[in-house]
């Protein structure tokens, strides 16, 4: 299948939506936690981890762990940041609800999203950390995946907005697309492509 991990995304953007029927998607609501939100959180963190590993294969492909026996969301940080400085800077938004993420804001001092760490405690310990299974990480887990799936398929150039499906309950920032709808020619880049070409 092609572009595997969009197609992917797509599909968890495409629950969220479906899920903002019965959860409001506000900062009032972001400590509600649910059955779906577990699944959604898992999911969103499973493939993040997957595409964020192929991800840093592509940057190094001699890329060994740094300690232990497998690659960590610290591993993937300093590839990642190391090849594009201005990732942890990606704007997501929810036009619908004016709501803007920067999912890998922490990256920058070389933190871990509180999502990823929530999200860790859910899959490991979920009797003793259900609750973080919430609206608010989740939302930013997804948006974190969003964020990394658009590095991998720009990795090596713009990726044609025709050639993958829209998500409808996210969107780049409007800074990430370049070009002419009326000539099909609009791309979607990232902050490290839109530094290079200014």
């Amino acid at each position: 299948m092609e572009f595997l991990h969009w197609q992917y995304f797509i599909a968890l953007d495409s629950d969220l939506e479906i899920v903002s029927r019965y959860v409001e998607i506000s900062q009032e609501n972001y400590r509600t936690y649910s059955i779906q939100f577990v699944s959604l959180l898992l999911s969103a963190c499973s493939e993040i981890d997957v595409v964020a590993k192929v991800l840093s294969k592509l940057i190094d492909p001699n890329l060994k762990p740094s300690r232990g026996s497998f690659l960590t969301i610290s591993d993937y940080q300093k590839t990642i940041i190391g090849k594009f400085p201005k990732f942890h800077t990606t704007k997501i938004h929810i036009p619908r609800h004016e709501i803007q993420l920067i999912p890998w804001k922490l990256w920058k001092s070389k933190n871990v999203p509180q999502w990823w760490t929530s999200y860790n405690c859910v899959k490991h310990q979920r009797d003793s950390f259900y609750k973080e299974a919430n609206l608010e990480n989740t939302i930013n887990a997804v948006a974190g995946l969003f964020v990394m799936v658009l590095y991998l398929y720009t990795h090596n150039n713009r990726l044609n907005v025709e050639s993958v499906p829209s998500p409808k309950f996210f969107a780049v920032d409007p800074l990430y697309e370049t070009g002419l709808r009326w000539a099909n020619t609009v791309h979607y880049i990232t902050p490290d492509q839109l530094a290079n070409t200014t």
